[in-house]
Formats: structure tokens, C-alpha cells, sequence
């Protein structure tokens, strides 16, 4: 190798990503335990890089490390989840006042057609929700690119993480897909019209609303 050339992805860093998605998916339910002998079997690997592996998790909020017993799925509270609600909306709302006075012709754009694809997975005759909490996350990441703030997106991806635990179920509730749909129209439509403070209000409601959907 090189001097100049990238190291390979550390082992424990690969099962990280990995444990993270099955969290995400709830395919590793909040409050279950961790078994590290039968996983660290199924992916072939000893159980250094994976207590590396959860070590990360643990930081990220995603794993919750208990004395004696082991590693559990973080489960989340009514309190700590409007916590990381209101942390949200107070970094994202602040990141859309920026974007309405701040973003170029070319980046508005780009989140318009990001809101049209979002507004194609929601159809009279079936809402694809998977397809809109992709894209509807795609959105807000663009957003906060566009605010150009990385101590503020910092923060806020490793809040939407923990908030994933229970995002799923929010936007099965009935409904709530199509309310979220409207309230980023409204989003979008203050966006366009480069009005900060009007930005600021509607992302600041859209939380205040996902909490509600979440509880």
C-alpha cells in the first residue's frame, strides 16, 4: 500500500453498518438482547471486532450496554423521544430559514424534484411508505446540506438515528403519510417563496406534528 492510499474499512466498522441496518429494519427489536456468540457465528468473525462493532452503536445511541448482561437494542421513552424531537426541530428549522435565504436557483431545484418524487410515492390508490421515508429523508439530508452547517448536521444525523427506532411506526399510523405529505408542501412552498421565517415556523410545525404520530 501506498502512502498515500486509503486503508481498507476496518472489519468492526463493516458490522456496524450491519448491525445498524438490522436495527433500523427492526430486524433487532428495541429492548432485545444482543446475542454476540450466535452472531458473531452467523457472520463468520470473533468477538473482538463485534464488541468493537456495538461499541459504536453504543456511541451512536443505538445500543445500550448493561453491567453483567450485556448489549440490548436502546429502547427509546415518550421523554428522550420528544427530546430528540424537539432537538430536531429546533437544528432543522433552523437549517430551512437558511435554505430559503441562502440556497442558489440550482439547489431550490434540486429539492423540488426530490418533494415531486416524494409526492409520487403517495397515490390515491397506494402509498408506497418505505419509498416515502426514503425519499422523505433524502430531503431533509439535502436540506441540511444546502444549509451548509456541519456542526449542525453532525448533530442532527446522529439524533435521526435514534429517532429511526421508531420512525417506521409513525408513518404507519393511518394517515399520518399523507399529512407529513401536505406539510412539506407547505414546506416547499414557503422554500420557493424565500421566506425564512415562514420556513423556520412550518419545518418547527412538522416535527411537532411527527412527535404527536410517534407518541
Amino acid at each position: 500500500m501506498t502512502a498515500n492510499a486509503l486503508a481498507p474499512r476496518a472489519l468492526y466498522e463493516e458490522v456496524a453498518e450491519l448491525l445498524r441496518q438490522r436495527i433500523f429494519e427492526h430486524d433487532l427489536k428495541p429492548g432485545s438482547w444482543i446475542d454476540e456468540l450466535k452472531i458473531a457465528e452467523a457472520y463468520g468473525i470473533s468477538r473482538t471486532p463485534l464488541r468493537e462493532a456495538l461499541k459504536v452503536l453504543a456511541a451512536e445511541g443505538l445500543v445500550t450496554m448493561k453491567v453483567r448482561r450485556g448489549a440490548y437494542v436502546t429502547e427509546v421513552s415518550e421523554n428522550d423521544l420528544e427530546d430528540v424531537y424537539h432537538l430536531l426541530g429546533l437544528l432543522e428549522s433552523d437549517a430551512a430559514a437558511a435554505v430559503a435565504s441562502k440556497a442558489s436557483d440550482e439547489q431550490m431545484q434540486r429539492l423540488q424534484t426530490l418533494h415531486e418524487t416524494l409526492e409520487q410515492s403517495v397515490q390515491p390508490e397506494h402509498v408506497n411508505r418505505e419509498q416515502f421515508f426514503v425519499i422523505n429523508e433524502q430531503f431533509h439530508m439535502l436540506m441540511l446540506e444546502i444549509a451548509n452547517n456541519r456542526w449542525r448536521n453532525q448533530v442532527v444525523s446522529d439524533l435521526r438515528k435514534v429517532m429511526k427506532l421508531h420512525r417506521h411506526d409513525s408513518l404507519l399510523k393511518s394517515g399520518r403519510v399523507e399529512a407529513s405529505l401536505q406539510e412539506h408542501r407547505g414546506l416547499m412552498a414557503a422554500l420557493l417563496a424565500r421566506d425564512p421565517a415562514l420556513s423556520q415556523q412550518r419545518m418547527l410545525d412538522h416535527f411537532k406534528n411527527g412527535l404527536k404520530a410517534a407518541s
